[in-house]
């Protein structure tokens, strides 16, 4: 529809929508085209990885952007995961040098000290981190109490 020069001042708002609607809409798809190209270039070394010297469409785009990040979450969920192991057997360690040392200062709880020390050397199993295992529900509950902005052209 081409551009019109009628003065806005004598439409009703019924007609302003219908003129405004294709230039809305024209807007609207040329963020989406731009979003996508965004893609495009940003991830363009994992598309020449998968697929070489392909023509990408739209709908190609996002599904590998998409697989991508997916791939990066579960490869930091994996890395959290191993920092929070390591963290606990650091802190476990630091736990029962000083444990020892103290213990070094009373040798007169003979019993205490033995019971002490055979629950220490014991290995510990890492605990299970519940709030790993729902870290993704939190985040979609925090994604959800709190719109995203959404670009409006009115």
């Amino acid at each position: 529809m081409a551009p019109t020069s009628v003065p806005m001042d004598h439409l009703s708002p019924k007609e302003k929508n219908k003129l405004r609607k294709p230039i809305v809409e024209k807007m609207r798809r040329d963020r989406i085209n731009s979003s996508i190209e965004q893609l495009k270039v940003l991830l363009e070394k994992e598309f020449h990885k998968q697929q070489p010297n392909v023509k990408l469409e739209k709908a190609d785009i996002l599904e590998m952007a998409v697989s991508y990040l997916q791939q990066q979450k579960n490869q930091h969920q994996t890395i959290s995961v191993e920092r929070l192991q390591q963290d606990y057997n650091q802190g476990y360690s630091w736990c029962v040098t000083e444990a020892l040392q103290f213990l070094c200062h009373y040798p007169e709880s003979g019993e205490a000290q033995k019971k002490l020390l055979n629950h220490l050397t014991v290995p510990q199993k890492v605990p299970v981190f519940p709030y790993l295992a729902s870290s993704s529900d939190s985040k979609q509950a925090t994604a959800a109490s709190s719109p995203a902005k959404i670009w409006r052209p009115w």
